[in-house]
């Protein structure tokens, strides 16, 4: 499939770059024209206008930092919808609303055009090794027309559902992840002021029934200080809002969610909402005059294991 990509940042760049190994005739495209530079010089072509990337490819796939921007690519003057073919699929990997998305494939869909939403999960590591996590939601056979190519970026691959059902789940994904960065911040900076040496305090952790991804990665960047985990204040408010939307919408009442909302409205106001999700430590930092850091830790994460093939993953309920 010819296939056009556009949002280069720090998820989309390492996406892109995955098909480019996997020997997809690849073009780019991103606001920062020297976010594309590197994959040009690789073989990729750089495409003039979202529009132009649609009059020449089968497969758009879009991964940009909100739903506007993604709306703005998709049905600006100069736009995707513009100039899609009958037949192209729309690729949303961005992580954004579901009705958003669902709007827009309505509009795809009236083009002749098929949509999915295919948001990643694993972390900016994961996306350069092609070991990253995929969520899909499309009909099953735009699905079964998409996984070669979804095998190229990623390893683990579920088909959630109709168009919709993978944003939808993953912004409850990355709501868990939150809250995990949360109680691991105020478990280490406990554990310190206890008198505990944080290098053990990591390993303790690590092998017991408190564990999890967010502690076996983001729990080193806290100890390192680099505290790098590219993946800003601003993203996560976006994320835990769309969550809250949906927990609105539906009746639930929650009491965790909108308390991580004000402590990530807090943190964005004290250091920027460009500063990294990791750096929400430094709110217990500053109150206890002390910095939560070890020796020993990386000051940014790298996936050592060689790309594993991309695979469906197949719920329970559907293993026959």
């Amino acid at each position: 499939m010819k296939t056009g990509f556009i949002g280069l940042g720090n998820v989309g760049g390492k996406l892109a770059a995955s098909l480019l190994r996997g020997g997809i005739d690849l073009t780019v495209r991103d606001l920062d024209r020297k976010a594309g530079d590197s994959l040009v010089g690789k073989g990729a072509t750089w495409g003039d206008s979202p529009a132009a990337m649609a009059a020449s490819c089968d497969l758009i796939v879009t991964c940009l930092p909100s739903p506007a921007a993604s709306a703005a690519v998709m049905e600006g003057e100069d736009g995707v919808l513009s100039a899609m073919w009958p037949g192209t699929i729309w690729v949303e990997m961005s992580t954004t609303d579901a009705d958003e998305v669902r709007r827009i494939g309505a509009k795809v869909a009236e083009r002749g055009g098929h949509a999915a939403d295919c948001p990643v999960t694993g972390g900016v590591h994961r996306a350069a090794s092609g070991n990253i996590a995929i969520l899909a939601g499309c009909e099953r056979e735009v699905f079964e027309r998409l996984l070669p190519v979804l095998g190229l970026m990623g390893h683990e691959i579920l088909h959630c559902g109709a168009l919709g059902t993978a944003s939808t789940l993953k912004v409850m994904t990355n709501v868990l992840a939150t809250a995990n960065l949360v109680s691991l911040c105020e478990a280490l900076a406990v554990m310190q002021a206890a008198g505990m040496d944080l290098a053990t305090t990591y390993e303790a952790i690590r092998i017991s029934s408190g564990n999890s991804f967010t502690h076996e990665t983001e729990s080193k960047l806290i100890l390192s200080g680099s505290r790098k985990i590219d993946f800003t204040m601003q993203l996560v408010l976006k994320d835990i809002g769309l969550f809250q939307a949906i927990a609105d919408r539906t009746g639930v009442p929650l009491d965790l969610n909108p308390l991580l909302i004000r402590l990530f409205e807090d943190g964005a106001r004290r250091y920027g909402p460009n500063a990294q999700s990791d750096d929400i430590i430094r709110r217990i930092e500053e109150v206890t005059g002390t910095m939560v850091t070890a020796p020993g830790f990386p000051d940014e994460l790298v996936d050592d294991l060689p790309k594993a093939p991309g695979h469906e993953v197949v719920p329970p309920s559907e293993i026959r």
